[in-house]
């Protein structure tokens, strides 16, 4: 089990899935764990199930929409438990099924902003903190549409692909001060977002490839991406800072070539047979 004895991670979306995995992965390496999501119960749960293994766990319900709930949020979070070192953004929504004419606008955009907006929140606010104490990790999730097109799945898949370029800005605004940001990819799991999309009308008209991967046998485990965002936490894979790693990576195999992968810039969202230079 990784090490993090000593720690504080944050976890939203922490309530169910894969998130709830990520929490009690956090807390069996040792570390204290802030649970946040907008459901009371569900977060409860997750604490709870962390307590009964001997763990630490707060639940803080929260809207990471409201910018000024996240600040009140996080202060909670230092004030019980202490500064925080890792911050694992694993919230996300993903409701608007189809062609964009087809997508009620709101719903749309509240997919978006959602996942980009409540990441920008909480690394606003736990960044700078890090910042002055010159160390800490920050976790994104992104998913399908980050690095492809996914047609009937346009604002999730425009929120996720933004969290990819944000996080690659965080980590470069940051690491020269001791923080760095990844982003992860757990890969298609099964969870309430994916029984959505297999079991409502617009799922089932839109997106009938998610249940053919299934019916392939494409499901991966959730303990894998809480393992490899566990091993990010205790610094396994900081030479990845900035770039995307996935729940499907063989741990030991991307260890032994992260720092290849570095050298030629991969992992990252790049045009393609474009010289682009950074800003």
């Amino acid at each position: 089990m990784t090490n993090l004895q000593g720690t504080v991670a944050v976890v939203t979306g922490g309530g169910r899935g894969i998130g709830r995995e990520i929490a009690l992965h956090q807390a069996r390496g040792g570390a204290k764990v802030a649970v946040l999501a907008r459901t009371a119960r569900e977060i409860e749960e997750t604490a709870a199930l962390i307590g009964q293994e001997g763990g630490t766990a707060i639940a803080v319900p929260v809207d990471l929409v409201d910018t000024g709930a996240v600040e009140k949020a996080l202060a909670g979070v230092v004030d019980a438990l202490g500064p925080i070192d890792t911050l694992v953004n694993n919230h996300g929504s993903f409701r608007a099924f189809g062609p964009i004419w087809e997508c009620d606008p709101e719903i749309w955009w509240s997919d978006v902003e959602i996942n980009l907006r409540g990441t920008f929140n909480t690394c606003r606010v736990a960044a700078p903190a890090m910042l002055t104490r010159g160390s800490g990790r920050i976790v994104n999730l992104v998913g399908g549409g980050t690095g492809t097109s996914f047609p009937n799945g346009s604002g999730y898949a425009s929120s996720k692909a933004g969290i990819m370029r944000f996080t690659e800005c965080l980590d470069d605004t940051t690491k020269a001060g001791g923080v760095r940001a990844f982003a992860v990819d757990p890969g298609l799991v099964r969870t309430a977002m994916t029984e959505l999309q297999l079991n409502s009308d617009a799922g089932k008209a839109h997106m009938p490839n998610i249940q053919k991967l299934f019916d392939d046998g494409i499901n991966v485990p959730p303990s894998r991406a809480a393992a490899l965002i566990a091993d990010i936490a205790a610094g396994r894979f900081d030479a990845l800072a900035g770039r995307m790693l996935r729940g499907v990576d063989d741990r030991d195999a991307l260890e032994q070539d992260m720092e290849a992968i570095a050298a030629k810039d991969g992992r990252a969202l790049r045009i393609s047979s474009l010289d682009l230079q950074s800003l």
